[in-house]
């Protein structure tokens, strides 16, 4: 793992493949950490001829945490957003974005091919609206637009995403059981559900930096970033939009809307897929990643 000075902050990454590649930027998704960019699934793209580079988003993993920032009041600031204000809080997904330009010109990276899952998807699509000199394609995956008209998550599914996990140190079969029953609702039925790999990973994750605190911040970015319709119409970046049918926290909804928000994007509906990406589809995945990447290069001789 490396650590960057990028946008006043520090964010922890690390690379496969070698820094001369194209680069594919992956981005991680709410209070995630970069691992969850397997790495058999980061060998296998790279294995394509890019420089894959993954890192942790602000406030999560081994990058900076705001823990001097006060817990987002989410009465408060729904009650901002319904009066017509912006409310203020720690940081946005725009300071998301900028952190991602900001590791690329760490990296001496001119531009990149921006890969994004869930909140990371968000921060990928604001990339391609608003920075895009620096994105060579745009690939979107189980993600949304702010649409507020859009599918909400299942009622339980947002139950289990907002109830506070047992702490990890003190009752750590406690912490499983929760994860696992929020992993095993939202994997989607079209794959078998690997019980005994997601309770490896998790630990792993734990061990590496468990810091659930900045979940509610990153919540509050995705809050106030509101309706970017508007914004994702002004891409013009080869885009790939991927959703999975089975999506109980992001509906497929949000992802046509993605899909139809974006001049000329691919969408990839995957049957049974839900708000993961189980090992079995890693080359689905990659195939259609890749192919959005070379519609780029056709167009630019690249």
């Amino acid at each position: 793992m490396n650590v960057a000075k990028a946008n006043g902050i520090e964010l922890a990454w690390d690379s496969f493949c070698n820094a001369e590649a194209e680069a594919i930027l992956l981005i991680s998704g709410l209070g995630t950490q970069m691992i969850r960019w397997t790495k058999p699934f980061c060998e296998a793209l790279a294995a394509k001829g890019y420089r894959v580079i993954r890192f942790d988003n602000r406030d999560a993993g081994c990058s900076t945490h705001f823990s001097a920032s006060a817990e987002p009041d989410f009465g408060a600031l729904a009650a901002a957003l319904m009066a017509g204000c912006q409310p203020d809080v720690p940081y946005t997904l725009y300071d998301m974005a900028a952190d991602a330009i900001a590791l690329l010109d760490a990296l001496g990276i001119e531009r990149a091919h921006v890969v994004g899952r869930s909140m990371g998807g968000m921060i990928a699509q604001v990339l391609a609206s608003d920075h895009a000199d620096r994105v060579l394609s745009l690939t979107s995956i189980m993600s949304s637009t702010g649409n507020p008209a859009l599918p909400q998550a299942a009622p339980d599914v947002m139950a289990m995403m907002m109830r506070p996990a047992p702490d990890p140190v003190l009752d750590p079969e406690g912490f499983l059981t929760a994860r696992l029953v929020l992993a095993r609702r939202i994997a989607g039925t079209g794959y078998p559900f690997d019980e005994e790999s997601h309770r490896s990973f998790l630990l792993e994750e734990v061990r590496r930096c468990y810091y659930p605190a900045g979940v509610a911040r990153q919540i509050a970015a995705m809050e106030v970033a509101g309706d970017r319709r508007a914004r994702l119409a002004t891409i013009k970046a080869p885009t790939l939009v991927i959703h999975g049918t089975d999506d109980a926290l992001i509906p497929l909804g949000c992802g046509q809307d993605t899909a139809l928000s974006i001049p000329n994007a691919i969408y990839l509906p995957i049957k049974g897929m839900g708000h993961e990406m189980p090992s079995e589809l890693n080359r689905t995945v990659i195939e259609a990643i890749c192919g959005v990447a070379k519609v780029r290069s056709r167009f630019t001789g690249a």
